[in-house]
């Protein structure tokens, strides 16, 4: 004859656990870095996403999120003299501090071509 008191405990167990893991696993800020380069170096760089300036190469990008999904970026480099190049990739979110990232930049380089 099953004990439903002890049934309940053990499901009443079971779930906080199972909430628990799913607490632990949301939340958790992730990061990825890009080291954005051209050729040649002092092209601006802007983020078509939302058209920010996010500085002038060779620079770093860190990227954060929520989980561990790549995330999908695409990027304008001007350069006076230059012609503008967009280029696009992914950035792996797999450290779990921005100073871990840093350290393991993805890298990005581009080569500008001089205008005629």
């Amino acid at each position: 004859m099953l004990n439903t008191g002890n049934t309940f405990k053990v499901l009443v167990k079971m779930f906080v656990l199972f909430a628990l893991t799913l607490l632990t696993a949301c939340g958790q800020t992730m990061y990825g870095v890009v080291k954005i380069e051209s050729i040649p170096s002092g092209a601006e760089v802007i983020n078509l996403k939302d058209d920010t300036h996010l500085g002038m190469t060779p620079l770093l990008v860190t990227w954060e999120d929520d989980d561990d999904t790549a995330k999908h970026a695409t990027v304008e480099l001007r350069k006076i003299g230059y012609v503008e190049e967009i280029t696009t990739f992914w950035v792996n979110m797999r450290h779990k501090t921005k100073e871990e990232a840093t350290l393991e930049p993805q890298p990005v380089t581009v080569e500008l071509k001089k205008r005629n």
